[in-house]
Formats: structure tokens, sequence, C-alpha cells
């Protein structure tokens, strides 16, 4: 259902997006930012979910700055391979990734009619699509599934331009309950949620996949970006 894209950053830098485009007329867009493991199979699976639901859904490359063409599965080598990704990409000058996710929401927005767009991230997407969400007034909704380190102080202190939902794991031993508790506390206006359910439950390649909570958490962003993107 969907291909590669090159798209340009403000500053000039060229990355590829998975662009998925619905058979229908789109209701809206969607930007999705992967995990550490890159525009992989999952990520891309995800982007086409939401075009059969109706949406125009883009996923940049977060990790063009340190590596190109970055495709992970979910083993050990794998994950320590995204682990120092991440590290590298985190370490990068302010702001950081953020230009590519802003190419990807303008490119976006000229798909669609309105030019309405929202965002989805999980894990270091999840973190990322938080921090767009206050940085970026180009977005209407932002859903986050366990962001790995939304629930620092720094993240807490920040404010959402645009609505958010927040979706977290109460067996997530990366980020525990009290954290997300905490975070619910200090940003009331954030739709938070818990599931019975490990880091990484929506993704079904993986061990902690969880699929009563997948659908859960599926069921209730697509109603947040049906509500907000209409």
């Amino acid at each position: 259902m969907g291909s590669f894209v090159q798209l340009t950053s403000l500053d000039g830098t060229a990355s590829p997006a998975w662009v998925a485009r619905p058979d229908v007329p789109a209701r809206g867009a969607v930007v999705v930012l992967q995990e550490i493991f890159g525009v992989n199979a999952h990520i891309r699976a995800v982007a086409d979910r939401l075009a059969a639901r109706g949406y125009m859904a883009v996923a940049p490359s977060l990790f063009t700055r340190v590596e190109a063409g970055v495709d992970l599965g979910y083993g050990d080598a794998d994950r320590a391979k995204g682990m120092a990704l991440k590290s590298a990409a985190e370490a990068l000058p302010q702001p950081g990734v953020l230009p590519e996710i802003e190419a990807a929401i303008a490119h976006a927005a000229t798909l669609v009619p309105g030019g309405k767009v929202g965002i989805v991230g999980f894990c270091w997407g999840g973190l990322w699509a938080w921090r767009a969400a206050c940085n970026l007034p180009s977005l209407s909704a932002a859903a986050c599934y366990y962001g790995g380190g939304m629930t620092t102080p720094l993240e807490m202190g920040r404010e959402p331009l645009c609505p958010v939902i927040a979706h977290f794991g109460r067996r997530d031993s990366h980020i525990p309950v009290d954290a997300v508790q905490a975070f619910a506390q200090a940003q009331k206006h954030v739709q938070v949620h818990l599931y019975d359910a490990d880091h990484g439950f929506n993704c079904d390649q993986r061990s902690a996949y969880d699929e009563a909570s997948a659908l859960q958490a599926r069921d209730r962003t697509l109603a947040f970006f049906d509500q907000q993107l209409a």
C-alpha cells in the first residue's frame, strides 16, 4: 500500500519517509514515528493500517543524520544497535531530529484537504511525538505509546500545543507506574491510559505484544484522531 519518498528538511537534509495512501478520500493525515529499530516492517505496517482506515500516513526516518537506511529486527544484536543509534540521535545538536518530523508534517499536510495532521509515536518515537506536540503548532493531535523519557521532570514540564493521548503498560520496567501517575497528575489535560501489558505491547513482532491491550489502545487512538482531525 505504501512506498518510500524523499523529504527535505528546512536545513536541506534529505531523508526517506514511508508514505501510505488510502484508497478513499483521506479523512486526515498522521505522521508515524519509529521505535529505535528504524522505519522497519512493523512501522510500515502501522502506516499501512492507518491508510486502510482512511488516513494518509507518513513515517519519516529519524536516524538519517546518524545512519541512513536503518531497518532493524527485534533480536538482541538489533536492539543493541538501535540503542546505540538512539543515543547518537539524542546527542545531535538541538533541535535534534525535529526537522525530519517537521518535514513529514509539512508533506502530510499537502496530501489532505484542510491540512490537519496528527502524530503517533512508539517508544523513542512516543517521546518525540510528545516533544513535537509541545513544539510544533502545525500539529492537531498527538498519540504517544510508551514514550521512554516522557515521565522525566524535563518532559513533564513541557506544555502541549494540541490534544494528546498517551498509552503506557503497567508491567513496563522502563517506565514505572508511579512515574506515569506523576505525569498524569502534572498533565491533567492529557488522556493517560494504563494497560496490563509490558513495554512494546503494540508491536506484534515483539514478545511483549499484547493483543487485547493493542486493540484497546488502537481503538482509543483512532477515535481520538477521528475527533481531532475531522
